[in-house]
């Protein structure tokens, strides 16, 4: 079977692990088509903060490596926020030493340093790290894939051999769990809260260390999103009121203007887990070849470019 230059690839997957590898393949002159369950705009991906940070996600040295790769990317993309929706915005990262980004990130990011007490009630680091406004960053992705000669088809996908071209890319995120079939997948729920932004600048993200439970706040174009949760194994999609309730309660303890903000919204997103990221090479017995892109947990947009431009490798190399 043509797995040549001129070899149409399928990409599955309409989430911006999906989205970014398909840009990839498609500038590099690739035939590539785009085969998404539903619009990026209700992926998994649509509801991510979208702090640049590797969270929850495995293994620690290859994501760093591959969250790296992209923010290169990023700095690039943060020189037009109204049109790509990254920025650089500074904040601070509670209960984070200096010793933990020294060996991968430091060098990386200019004007890291410690928290002050003013900035933070405890020790943490102060960085200007990129901030995506999904909701503006998804469509964009699409139309720089369209513009690229990427087709985007909306379809349902209950096999993966049900696309017969030479070479598949799975980006199906949680989608595996049944596709491939992967029982390694599995959810980690998250709840956010949008409220109207009280004038927050900065995010922060903080872990209580008694309870372990999360608290952060990312300011985004006209609103605030506020967070979070991470429950294992729960597949509910619908916003918990009691949940809510508690996230508005932990990050107005940070920034007291928050208890008093008008609520737009809640969000439910079920970050696709896995103990490592699956980023392989599979050829299949008739000759075509299935590369794998899913697993990134709660880090798919760190690593998203870092990840797509191997996924592209395997896939044309």
């Amino acid at each position: 079977m043509d797995t040549g230059r001129d070899a149409e690839i399928v990409v599955v997957g309409g989430g911006v692990v999906g989205l970014t590898t398909a840009v990839v393949l498609a500038e590099r002159g690739r035939r590539v088509r785009l085969w998404t369950r539903e619009p990026a705009e209700r992926t998994t991906s649509a509801v991510a903060g979208a702090l640049w940070w590797p969270y929850r996600i495995e293994p620690v040295a290859l994501a760093r490596m591959w969250a790296l790769r992209s923010l290169d990317v990023y700095e690039e993309l943060a020189a037009r926020p109204g049109e790509t929706g990254v920025r650089l915005v500074e904040g601070v990262l509670g209960e984070t030493g200096p010793d933990e980004v020294d060996t991968w990130a430091a060098a990386r990011l200019p004007g890291l340093r410690a928290a002050t007490a003013r900035e933070y009630a405890g020790s943490g680091l102060w960085a200007r790290l990129p901030l995506i406004d999904m909701s503006t960053h998804l469509p964009w992705l699409r139309e720089r894939l369209v513009a690229a000669g990427g087709v985007v088809e909306t379809r349902a996908v209950t096999d993966l051999a049900e696309a017969e071209a030479p070479v598949v890319v799975n980006c199906t995120g949680l989608g595996a769990r049944e596709l491939v079939p992967d029982p390694s997948v599995r959810p980690v729920r998250g709840q956010l809260v949008v409220v109207a932004n009280p004038g927050i600048r900065t995010w922060t993200v903080s872990t209580d260390p008694v309870s372990g439970e999360m608290a952060y706040f990312f300011p985004q174009p006209g609103r605030l999103v506020l967070g979070g949760t991470a429950e294992e194994d729960a597949w509910s999609a619908e916003p918990d009121p009691a949940v809510a309730e508690a996230i508005v309660r932990r990050c107005a303890a940070l920034r007291p203007e928050i208890a008093g903000a008008r609520v737009l919204g809640h969000l439910v997103g079920l970050r696709p887990a896995r103990d490592a990221v699956r980023l392989e090479r599979e050829p299949l017995p008739d000759g075509r070849l299935l590369v794998h892109n899913y697993g990134h947990g709660g880090g798919g947009v760190t690593v998203a470019w870092g990840c797509a431009r191997e996924a592209a490798d395997l896939a044309t190399g």
